[in-house]
């Protein structure tokens, strides 16, 4: 966890402490790691796809940002970047 932070600190200029959340995908894509730091101590979270990879977005200078939405569909392994939406009845009777 530690290496990640010093990561952030290091590669992106960021400060790990800040509150922000930090998302970092492994090699083959099924693996992420957030870590989060939220005043009292650092945070890691972890998840690893059983089938399938995380849809990761094209990052520039190594950063992009992500709404909260955005972020709960790359951890449920949804393709964020065009969400498909449920068809919806147009009439009641």
């Amino acid at each position: 966890m530690q290496g990640l932070a010093l990561l952030v600190q290091q590669a992106l200029h960021r400060d790990p402490f800040a509150g922000d959340l930090f998302v970092f995908r492994g090699r083959g894509g099924s693996l992420v790691k957030i870590i989060w730091h939220d005043g009292i101590g650092l945070s890691l979270y972890a998840k690893r796809l059983e089938k399938g990879r995380f849809i990761w977005p094209s990052a520039t200078d190594g950063i992009v940002s992500l709404t909260a939405a955005q972020l709960a569909c790359l951890l449920e392994g949804i393709d964020w970047r065009n969400p498909q939406h449920s068809w919806r009845p147009t009439a009641a009777g």
